[in-house]
């Protein structure tokens, strides 16, 4: 067999798991762990685009967080993690791409429900990068239904700790689908909008101001940043309820990952949002989010040669 051919491919991804790298297809974790039986496990998503990932030290700060919350722990400092996650880049080449960083409970001894006797384990993957609206969608916007499914309430489980709690999302996801929408928001059970299945809702007002929900959520990263677009920009901007009737009413509807940035949003409910066309204020807070990745001071460059 010659060299060449015994080489792992990591062209579609790259992962970091138990203590080696491997081929994205090759990934795996232990059937016995937590994190599978159990979605007892936190993670968090960080983007590379353009060969440099957008707001790291963001990301692995709300990791650290999640990770305190659910009482679990990486076994590495942050500059040890991003060494890691470059790593799975770099071997990948990737120059844009969707980075994981995940930790699990473990397992314990056999039989046992201590959570405290698991031996927490941690994992990464890079592959290409993920958009949760295809190129039609963001063309015209997507189509919104708001779910009469609840959200899991954060006195059950905190939404700020990033979690795969998402069987209330995937009902309501199905439900929305179901019915001819590209895509679902959950509301907190009192008539309030709180989030979609991996991102954030954004609506502008009649009087053009920005409105998002400050509680029940995860605080995204790429919701903080349009926060700060729109400080920066000068735009009026509430974190505050927003009533599921004041979404249907609104001007523009936007939504916020960092599978796709900032997502129009057209149609709510098998309705128009205003004209329904893409807003003035959408496209705006959408440019400004894309040109922020070209600023040193949110972009942290992957050296792709390093280690080679």
């Amino acid at each position: 067999m010659n060299d060449a051919a015994a080489q792992p491919d990591f062209s579609k991804g790259a992962a970091w798991v138990r203590g080696r790298y491997v081929p994205i297809a090759d990934a795996t974790i232990p059937l016995t762990d937590w994190g599978f039986l159990r979605s007892d496990a936190t993670y968090d998503v960080v983007t590379v685009w353009d060969g440099a990932f957008f707001r790291l030290d963001a990301h692995l700060q709300r990791f650290a967080a999640s990770c305190a919350h659910f009482r679990l722990n990486p076994g590495r400092s942050n500059e040890e993690l991003a060494e890691v996650l470059t790593q799975c880049v770099r071997l990948s080449g990737l120059k844009r791409a969707y980075v994981e960083m995940i930790v699990t409970r473990g397992q314990p001894s056999w039989g046992s429900r201590d959570p405290r006797e698991a031996v927490n384990q941690f994992y990464a993957f890079a592959v290409p990068y993920v958009w949760i609206a295809n190129e039609a969608q963001r063309e015209r916007g997507l189509h919104l239904r708001i779910s009469d499914v609840p959200r899991i309430p954060s006195s059950s489980v905190d939404a700020r700790a990033k979690n795969y709690h998402w069987h209330d999302l995937t009902q309501g996801l199905l439900g929305a689908l179901d019915e001819g929408a590209d895509t679902v928001v959950l509301g907190d059970g009192a008539g309030h909008i709180v989030e979609g299945p991996g991102f954030n809702v954004f609506a502008v007002d009649a009087a053009g101001a920005i409105v998002t929900p400050s509680s029940g959520i995860l605080e995204g990263i790429t919701r903080r940043t349009v926060i700060e677009i729109a400080q920066t920009l000068g735009l009026a901007l509430q974190q505050r309820a927003l009533p599921a009737a004041e979404l249907r009413a609104a001007r523009e509807v936007f939504i916020t990952s960092s599978a796709g940035g900032v997502l129009p949003v057209t149609q709510v409910d098998g309705r128009p949002v205003g004209d329904g066309r893409i807003g003035a204020v959408t496209r705006r807070v959408t440019q400004t989010y894309w040109d922020w990745h070209k600023d040193p001071r949110y972009s942290r460059a992957v050296d792709y040669m390093a280690g080679a």
